[in-house]
């Protein structure tokens, strides 16, 4: 809580650890060397920074230390994904599958590739829970497929997908799996063998690191995906990114993943609590409906939709939340996620999004729960 804020809006970015900026420190202000640099201490202190970091982050997911590729962030991820995947693989096809209720990021750069790259793309349906059918998956792929792009957890609705499915699916269809797991690293565990993700985006603040820094995962083996960069200069990072390592984020992000790791258990009972005891008293309203249903969706995650529209000044005045994605919030159109969930207008406008994470505390969700209930009942 900042004064008398409550910040619920967890999904759109988290506050910075303080053990994380405790690891930053030295890098931003005494071990300030380029990673890059190898003929004095400053790069080989800087350079040992990022190979423990890279490790921590690796660890996280189960993967090598030489498929983990450092970006500004999640964006910039999906981006080196999608964009390079597809110049790779130009010569096997031209055909990629993703869902309505991807995050703009996935979009976007579907929408460019087929206007100014000759990309054909299937933009699957989902159910009124925002679940993909993964027979509607099955009967998408042709002779042309060459990528699946579908997120391992909805940033609006918290919606879970069956990732281990669609990854044993492209296996079989052999061709790439990409997802976009920026909700779920750091919040569920993740496997990228068991899970059979050949290619996912992800970023530090998410998950109480810092800001402007990301990660994209390649699979080196079974299958080797191959992707073109889409920044050149220097050959950086296997020539997949070039550019100069941003060395006190990457700390950061490595210091995340391991306190993801290690508080697991205690950091979910936590959340699971609060989010639980949020959504069953505010159940109590008559007419009140939570977007995703109650299977299948993150635990940090309560998509409400309210029996009217509640008195936004009034509670916007006291708790940080969402009415969608922070990512598109310049955008004044209504939720693309929640009108592919098959959500009348009007019902769209009623919905808000409330995130949670470690911070947060019951207190601050019996007063919001009050809240909510006079801005209900103006």
């Amino acid at each position: 809580m900042t004064g008398n804020m409550i910040y619920f809006d967890n999904n759109a970015t988290t506050k910075l650890d303080a053990e994380v900026l405790e690891s930053m420190m030295p890098y931003l202000t005494e071990t300030y060397g380029n990673a890059s640099s190898k003929l004095h201490a400053f790069g080989w202190q800087a350079q040992a920074a990022v190979e423990k970091a890279t490790n921590q982050v690796a660890k996280l997911i189960n993967a090598d230390i030489d498929e983990i590729i450092f970006t500004s962030g999640a964006t910039e991820s999906v981006n080196l994904a999608i964009k390079g995947i597809f110049e790779a693989y130009q010569s096997k096809g031209n055909h990629i599958i993703t869902l309505k209720t991807e995050h703009k990021a996935v979009l976007d750069v579907c929408e460019y590739l087929e206007k100014k790259k000759g990309a054909v793309v299937t933009y699957l349906e989902v159910d009124r829970e925002g679940v993909l059918n993964v027979e509607d998956l099955k009967n998408a792929f042709n002779a042309n497929t060459i990528l699946v792009a579908i997120m391992a957890a909805n940033n609006e609705t918290g919606v879970l997908q069956e990732i281990e499915t669609i990854g044993n699916l492209c296996e079989e269809k052999e061709c790439v799996f990409f997802t976009d797991a920026t909700q779920v690293i750091g919040k569920m565990r993740c496997d990228v063998q068991e899970q059979k993700i050949h290619c996912m985006a992800f970023s530090a603040h998410k998950f109480h690191g810092p800001k402007g820094i990301g990660a994209l995962y390649i699979r080196k083996k079974n299958p080797r995906v191959s992707l073109i960069p889409q920044i050149h200069g220097g050959g950086h990072q296997q020539n997949k990114r070039s550019g100069t390592l941003n060395v006190p984020a990457i700390v950061g992000f490595g210091t995340a993943c391991e306190i993801a790791q290690r508080d697991y258990w205690e950091i979910n009972t936590h959340i699971s609590k609060i989010k639980n005891y949020f959504e069953h008293q505010l159940l109590d309203i008559e007419g009140l409906h939570i977007n995703g249903g109650t299977r299948n969706r993150l635990i940090t995650t309560s998509n409400i939709m309210f029996p009217t529209v509640p008195n936004l000044k009034k509670l916007t005045s006291k708790i940080a939340f969402s009415s969608g994605s922070a990512c598109s919030s310049q955008n004044a159109e209504i939720s693309h996620v929640l009108k592919a969930m098959k959500l009348e207008e009007e019902e769209v406008k009623r919905s808000f999004r409330f995130s949670f994470s470690k911070h947060n505390s019951l207190v601050e969700v019996q007063s919001a729960i009050n809240l909510i209930k006079e801005s209900i009942s103006y």
